[in-house]
């Protein structure tokens, strides 16, 4: 049959259509009044995608480089900063403040797993300025309880909440400002449907205020010049010209999904994720497959243990060579023993319903069991009929 490559990658995710239309015709000079329109629309777009008043940035980079500038615009060279890790991501917030010569304090958990929050009090002692964790472990599918970790932090005297939610925006429900997340970052190629190369950040009063006193070396992801070009309409350096145009559209397709209001639209883009994630979890089960991160699974991806004996590498080749389609295998040490396929962003229900028929096929071809045709279907179909019928059961119809 026709084969017709597709992204189930929790990033970079399917591309937006109509974002991938504005990028291609898009020519303006970053330094002219149009494009400081784009941009100026593009920022203010952006606190109600994110669900903030704070002032966002907005950077030609992946989110690791606005991880990296969360580190150095916050932080002194022996400051002690605590980090929540739980996978491969959370590691990273490890070695950058590592990097950075911070007094970098571990609570570490076994990947899949998140964290009491008995023991993250334990660690907050009144010396930690800063505290870095994730929102949604991308290499595990693990949620994390971001909302009571800054109520946490808020009985500190000064002390700031840095969250990677690079794959949370657009897939968990945040209240940015009122819970209290100093420094909460994202991604173009994650739930906004654009290619890599933007990352994003919303910065509390309390964090700006920080980087004044702060005294690691920064240039490029100097936070504090970009606000001021940002101010002006423009960036502190050259921006990704292309990309903002796909952004702007991006943001308008999203408004469109809350008809014509943006942040209705950002919750229905979030609803979409968890929905396709239910069914997918439903899915797999229904196929007798353990789920990973099971206690505490995020929207963004499902993390499904590979059947026993058998090496997740050879599923993530069978969906690709059967089908054209890219699942992701697992990272740091669980590759081999995972496989994830994602939700967020641009995903609906025929693409559920077809990256589960694929799995039923997939896993036919690489055990020795009869195939299960059907099951996962049948099971995704009901979890989506209850859905229907709960809403309706809701505005009344």
């Amino acid at each position: 049959m026709l084969l017709k490559n597709r992204l189930f990658t929790p990033g970079p995710t399917p591309l937006l259509p109509s974002a991938q239309t504005a990028m291609a015709a898009f020519s303006l000079h970053h330094r002219t009044a149009d494009f400081r329109a784009l941009f100026t629309r593009v920022l203010s777009d952006m606190k109600d995608f994110i669900g903030t008043k704070n002032d966002v940035l907005v950077l030609a980079s992946s989110g690791t480089g606005v991880m990296e500038g969360s580190v150095s615009n916050l932080t002194s060279p022996g400051d002690k900063v605590l980090v929540l890790t739980a996978g491969k991501f959370g590691e990273r917030w490890r070695d950058l403040a590592k990097a950075f010569g911070c007094n970098v304090d571990v609570l570490s958990m076994p990947y899949g797993e998140t964290f009491s929050i008995s023991d993250i009090q334990q660690k907050l002692t009144p010396d930690v300025r800063v505290v870095y964790m994730q929102a949604t472990e991308s290499s595990t599918g693990a949620r994390h309880d971001v909302k009571s970790v800054a109520k946490l932090v808020r009985g500190m005297d000064d002390c700031l909440l840095v969250a990677d939610a690079i794959t949370g925006l657009g897939t968990t429900h945040f209240d940015v400002d009122g819970w209290g997340i100093d420094v909460i970052i994202g991604g173009s190629q994650k739930a906004l449907m654009i290619p890599p190369g933007l990352a994003y950040c919303a910065i509390s009063e309390r964090a700006w205020k920080r980087m004044e006193t702060a005294k690691s070396p920064r240039y490029y992801f100097d936070f504090r010049k970009e606000r001021k070009s940002a101010a002006k309409g423009e960036s502190a350096y050259t921006p990704a010209t292309s990309l903002f145009a796909a952004l702007g559209a991006a943001l308008e397709f999203i408004r469109q999904m809350g008809g014509g209001n943006l942040v209705e639209g950002r919750e229905a883009l979030v609803n979409n994720a968890q929905l396709a994630a239910e069914m997918t979890r439903a899915g797999a089960q229904a196929l007798g497959l353990k789920l990973y991160s099971a206690s505490a699974p995020s929207a963004a991806l499902t993390a499904v243990h590979a059947p026993a004996g058998v090496d997740s590498s050879a599923i993530v080749k069978e969906f690709r060579e059967t089908f054209a389609a890219v699942v992701a295998n697992g990272q740091g040490e669980m590759k081999g023993k995972l496989f994830r396929i994602a939700h967020i962003g641009y995903y609906d229900y025929l693409d559920t319903i077809g990256i589960l028929a694929a799995l039923e096929h997939v896993l036919a071809n690489v055990t020795s069991k009869a195939g299960q045709y059907g099951a996962a279907v049948r099971a995704a179909q009901e979890v989506y009929a209850r859905s229907l019928a709960e809403r309706r059961q809701a505005v009344g119809v």
